[in-house]
């Protein structure tokens, strides 16, 4: 399948690229390229395969969500770079 110059262009501005003229024309063959192997794939029988969002079955283990009393204050503070009394104390990144 053949992807035309103006499609590339087309594609370029919705990802706000600017493509020079040889990049459009790479672009076009890399794309007619991807798009010829993806066609391949309709030759595949898929009748009666299921529909998967990956090749292996996947499941979470979560751990059981229990309530634990936090270190103390002073604990964690004496581990920081630099701390005032009660908090963490950051350089200023907004003005």
């Amino acid at each position: 399948m053949r992807i035309s110059r103006e499609e590339v262009k087309y594609i370029a501005m919705l990802s706000r690229l600017e493509l020079s003229e040889d990049e459009i024309e790479i672009y076009q063959e890399q794309l007619s390229r991807i798009l010829d192997y993806v066609e391949k794939l309709n030759e595949l029988n898929t009748y009666n395969v299921e529909p998967t969002s990956h090749v292996i079955a996947l499941s979470n283990i979560f751990r059981e969500d229990i309530v634990k009393e936090s270190l103390p204050r002073d604990e964690v503070l004496k581990n920081a770079p630099k701390a005032t009394d009660k908090f963490f104390k950051v350089p200023k990144i907004i003005d």
